[in-house]
């Protein structure tokens, strides 16, 4: 019964927002033949609509003038009425289309530090460009494991990270694909040549890394590539951000393992070296079962953008 009673009520508020529009029409139109044109109706079928609403609002909407029909005292409030909700309802289906294609709402993404310094930062600018009434929240975080906790918990719509957590619940893409570089102190017998250094150079100097509490899969990695190497990386000190990793660098604490777009920071005292047979890469995390069309969208324009990125 709920359900009969709430179509019958849309279907009288449908009929209802029409008659506004007929009555807009014809005050704009100034006749009954001129309004039936533009709305496709023949002119008797207009008059009895009019005649209908005049008769259910108890007055006069509208008096001859001369050749043609002008609004009374009442149906100038009528239309002026009529065109706002109107406007208003135009507006609002516009609203839902929009978000139905994806292309409005509000989204939060978590995205790698590092990960600004390639192409994210211009893939972003792209975003704000094409989506403009899209609202991006974004929200920097150096830890991966999180990042994808954040995603799964609905903190997050979408995280940009480079060790995404293993879980099914999760649809992983890889973005972008960059290198590992050696971030050397300048001057050190390592930074000289500008072929790629082996991974034996990872026993050849210490190392400065992030904190394992910080960034614990970030971690793993470099150590993992130390393992493979056969070599037994030495850790002279820990920096809790690229910045801090890079000062250390400069004052000779070793060498930093970072993706090579934090070349763009161009630290005094510092000299990279790609990494041989090493890459990193960046993802686009999101849930599995998320049907937000916005979620798809922006992934698209973010891989679209990328196919633009000069470096």
């Amino acid at each position: 019964m709920g359900i009969t009673v709430y179509t019958s009520h849309a279907w009288e508020v449908w009929m209802e927002l029409r008659l506004l529009g007929y009555a807009v029409a014809i005050a704009e139109e100034g006749s009954i033949s001129g309004a039936a044109r533009r709305l496709h109706l023949t002119q008797p079928t207009l008059s009895r609509q009019l005649q209908e609403m005049e008769r259910q609002l108890g007055t006069k909407l509208f008096v001859r003038e001369g050749r043609g029909l002008a609004p009374t005292q009442a149906g100038q409030v009528l239309v002026r009425r009529a065109a706002t909700v109107l406007a208003e309802m135009e507006a609002a289906l516009k609203d839902v289309r929009l978000a139905g294609q994806g292309m409005t709402g509000r989204l939060v993404v978590t995205f790698a530090g590092s990960g600004i310094n390639g192409p994210l930062g211009a893939a972003l600018g792209r975003v704000r460009r094409e989506l403009p009434r899209v609202h991006l929240q974004l929200e920097e975080s150096f830890n991966d494991a999180e990042m994808s906790k954040g995603v799964l918990d609905g903190r997050y719509d979408l995280a940009v990270q480079r060790l995404p957590m293993p879980d099914a619940r999760l649809t992983t893409q890889v973005w972008w694909r960059e290198p590992l570089t050696l971030f050397l102190p300048a001057g050190h017998p390592l930074a000289y040549p500008s072929e790629p250094a082996p991974l034996t150079a990872l026993g050849q100097i210490p190392l400065v890394i992030w904190p394992r509490d910080v960034s614990p899969r970030s971690y793993d990695e470099i150590i993992a590539l130390c393992h493979g190497a056969g070599v037994v990386p030495q850790i002279s000190a820990e920096g809790r951000s690229v910045q801090t990793l890079l000062a250390l660098v400069a004052a000779k604490f070793g060498a930093a393992v970072l993706a090579d777009s934090h070349r763009v920071l161009r630290r005094v005292g510092v000299t990279p070296r790609p990494l041989a047979e090493t890459s990193t890469d960046l993802h686009l995390v999101r849930r599995a079962d998320d049907t937000n069309p916005l979620v798809e969208r922006l992934c698209s324009v973010l891989t679209d953008a990328l196919g633009r990125y000069d470096g």
